[in-house]
């Protein structure tokens, strides 16, 4: 635990190399990474916050923004002395790269941006996510929990793998309502990232589940595309939490990107 920026962040350094910070999704925490620092801290240091509001960090009240959690991971870094990292984000922690790389894209060797588009919300999503926000405080997370496992897990999974369903709602239902009305409303009024991605030089790997309704492969198509040195994976049969679902072909592609760097 270090204090950043005003709150406590919880976070997890494991291993010894060239270092890695994978930042999660909403309205998830730093476990949801679990498979990838056993398969990757062998060789790598790999650094996995709880951003505040979530897992075992500090809920402090919003509002929230991309910016400030960006900021959250940079006093972060500087108390772990790490000048340079390989970023990588999950959908919601996607959003947070995308932040990172604008104000201190110096630290960054590499991105990895994994079920997540560079793409602002529409008004209409943006409506729904503030509609959301004030479900979670007036009703709790288990609400919110209930309506974003569909969207999160193939249905295959959902039907048939009890202990990633488990897993996943554990970590939502222990997201604070300060913490997920925060993320809600700083996915709400972040910037547009499209315009930027031609400027992103560093190597980036692209990776997406095949079966993504969250975030399409399509969006995973375009940052490919517009990216200067990007890679794209898509990950047959895996949605949202493709990293979770099929975490050893997902290890293989995390794996041969960072030693191709």
């Amino acid at each position: 635990m270090v204090r950043v920026n005003g709150v406590n962040l919880a976070y997890l350094d494991e291993g010894r190399g060239d270092p890695i910070i994978l930042v999660h999704g909403f309205p998830l925490d730093g476990t949801m990474w679990d498979e990838q620092v056993r398969a990757l801290s062998g060789n790598h240091r790999v650094i996995v916050p709880d951003l505040r509001g979530h897992g075992a960090s500090e809920s402090i009240a919003g509002p929230y923004s991309m910016d400030m959690l960006a900021d959250d991971l940079n006093a972060l870094l500087d108390h772990l002395d790490v000048e340079e990292v390989t970023l990588g984000g999950f959908s919601m922690g996607g959003y947070v790269a995308f932040a990172f790389y604008r104000k201190y894209k110096k630290r960054v060797k590499a991105i990895i941006l994994a079920s997540t588009r560079p793409q602002p919300d529409s008004a209409r999503a943006a409506e729904g996510r503030e509609s959301m926000a004030l479900r979670a405080e007036s009703e709790g997370q288990d609400i919110i929990a209930t309506a974003l496992l569909p969207r999160l897990l193939t249905p295959e999974t959902l039907e048939n793998r009890s202990d990633i369903v488990a897993q996943v709602r554990g970590m939502m239902t222990k997201v604070s309502v300060e913490g997920m009305a925060g993320d809600l409303r700083a996915m709400a009024t972040r910037v547009d990232s499209t315009e930027n991605l031609g400027q992103m030089t560093a190597p980036t790997l692209v990776i997406v589940g095949e079966e993504d309704v969250l975030t399409p492969p399509a969006d995973s198509e375009l940052m490919a595309r517009e990216l200067p040195d990007a890679s794209l994976q898509i990950i047959p049969g895996g949605g949202h939490l493709v990293n979770i679902e099929n975490p050893d072909t997902y290890n293989f592609q995390l794996l041969a990107f960072l030693e191709s760097i």
